[in-house]
């Protein structure tokens, strides 16, 4: 459960934190999703790839 709250976290502060490109929103996303996962005791390499997927789809959607 501690897992999913954790991915669910990340891809929040991912799309949350997004720019409007999708490098620069990857970037972002994945420190977002790295800082939550650090915090709530997670992966942080899983908390970084959930977040940075996460932000490169909503930078991409923002940027159109």
């Amino acid at each position: 459960m501690k897992k999913i709250a954790t991915i669910l976290l990340a891809v929040a502060a991912g799309t949350s934190l997004t720019a409007c490109s999708t490098l620069r929103g990857a970037g972002i996303g994945a420190v977002g999703g790295a800082g939550v996962a650090a915090a709530t005791g997670g992966s942080v390499e899983k908390g970084a790839a959930v977040g940075g997927a996460g932000g490169a789809v909503v930078g991409t959607v923002v940027d159109d």
